[in-house]
């Protein structure tokens, strides 16, 4: 399965690499998808955050937290959620004979 045509280059090649090193079935390709997605707009949100700050005045001249910080906190929380469901984190490729097997798919 290819990555995505929307996802940012580096991203992209992560999608790649989880590919080759793990064993994935249709649903988690899926899911892999989704956690480059959040990890995307999380990036897209922190661009924002950079240029715009944290904050805004409002009419009232309150400040406010801009909501690229929502979307930024909202982002990451899906990435870290959605790569313990992947279940990406049992070891490096190279301490293994062959791609990991997810939890899953362990016998």
């Amino acid at each position: 399965m290819r990555p995505p045509k929307h996802l940012r280059s580096g991203t992209k090649k992560w999608f790649r690499s989880v590919q080759e090193n793990y064993i994935l079935e249709e649903h988690h390709h899926k899911l892999l998808t989704l956690a480059a997605e959040a990890w995307d707009r999380c990036q897209e949100a922190r661009e924002a955050i950079e240029t715009h700050g944290l904050t805004y005045q409002d009419r009232f001249d309150a400040p406010k937290s801009r909501p690229e910080v929502a979307i930024e906190r909202d982002s990451r929380i899906a990435f870290a959620r959605l790569i313990r469901e992947l279940d990406l984190d049992c070891g490096t490729p190279e301490e293994l004979d062959r791609p990991p097997a997810l939890r899953s798919n362990r016998r």
